[in-house]
């Protein structure tokens, strides 16, 4: 009923930007709380930041002032403008969506969202 696709990963050197973005095919019901985590190898997934129903955004601390999230509430887009990139930050990036319609309050855990995109790998070198 709604796919997530994830877009504009790569392989860059540190302190350069990449910007991810995930499209959504749910066009029919408008503020879908949306959200990116990011994985590495061997580590748990992990919440990088969202935007809820009511477009409020949050980060997480390892990226808030590096990382911007932008929300196009209508279209069900949410883009992720990484700068200053770390090779901490290496990891595959996931778009997820609301299994719901609409909630105020960005969800931060993983069973918090029902759809999920097939993840960008993001490696950032020394």
């Amino acid at each position: 009923e709604v796919q997530l696709v994830e877009s504009g990963g790569g392989s860059v050197q540190a302190g350069v930007s990449l910007r991810l973005s995930c499209t959504s095919s749910w066009l029919t019901r408008p503020y879908i709380p949306m959200a990116w985590f990011r994985q590495a190898p061997g580590k748990e997934r992990e919440w990088v930041g969202g935007s809820d129903s009511g477009n409020n955004k949050a980060y997480a601390d390892s990226v808030k002032g590096r990382f911007t999230l932008s929300k196009d509430n209508f279209k069900n887009t949410l883009d992720l403008q990484m700068n200053s990139l770390r090779p901490e930050d290496t990891a595959v990036y996931y778009c997820a969506a609301y299994s719901a319609g609409e909630r105020i309050g960005v969800g931060t855990r993983v069973d918090d969202y029902g759809h999920w995109g097939q993840g960008t790998q993001v490696t950032v070198s020394s």
